[in-house]
């Protein structure tokens, strides 16, 4: 048999689902998350750890070179403008006592930020193509969470026999206004700093013990 380490999983989000607003809608109801996915690699919770960890440690700093490529009004009226509850980011209230849970609700948020990041950057390319930084750090992150959802894959077919995750994703970015587009990017990006610093402090000790 063929065996397919973690990493190399192809995404649910890809193959399985379209963009829609506000919800994921199935292409292939029949097939399973968990179709190639065989055995992980003996260190994919260690891996799985380091990723949320570095997604954490570089939130905060990709949200303010972000926000200071838009210019104002959004530097000068964050939270106005860039009002975190304005997007459909999945929260990240768990039973910190069931390790399925866990994964479950780490791998909703991560598939949300990938769709996410997804416009993000495409919009960024068009708006501020010479910004070398903030799309160098919006690709960089973008490959941490694809990173990430292929490890929890893993994780949730083999260990907590988990085939299938209802998961969200927010509102594609094509055709709004560039006022919108900036708008759009700058609640999501802020909101996923809160999220990811809230993720790793629950699932930083199951993660070690797993």
């Amino acid at each position: 048999m063929k065996f397919i380490p973690a990493g190399v999983v192809p995404l649910l989000l890809m193959i399985h689902c379209r963009l829609v607003v506000g919800r994921a809608l199935t292409v292939n109801p029949s097939s399973s998350m968990c179709e190639n996915t065989h055995v992980c690699k003996p260190n994919v919770a260690e891996q799985t750890r380091k990723l949320v960890v570095l997604l954490n440690a570089t939130a905060q700093d990709l949200f303010s070179i972000y926000l200071d490529c838009q210019g104002d009004p959004f530097s000068s009226h964050l939270d106005e403008l860039c009002n975190a509850n304005g997007t459909n980011f999945p929260d990240f209230h768990v039973n910190r006592t069931s390790h399925k849970d866990i994964m479950v609700a780490l791998y909703k948020v991560f598939a949300f930020l990938n769709a996410s990041l997804g416009n993000i950057t495409r919009d960024q390319e068009e708006l501020n193509p010479m910004a070398k930084e903030l799309l160098e750090r919006l690709h960089n992150t973008t490959k941490t969470t694809r990173g990430l959802i292929s490890n929890l894959t893993c994780l949730l077919c083999t260990d907590y026999k988990v085939s299938q995750v209802n998961v969200t994703y927010g509102k594609s970015s094509k055709g709004m206004n560039v006022f919108k587009k900036k708008q759009q990017g700058c609640q999501v990006l802020r909101r996923y700093v809160q999220v990811v610093s809230q993720a790793a402090q629950v699932l930083l000790p199951h993660l070690s013990q797993a």
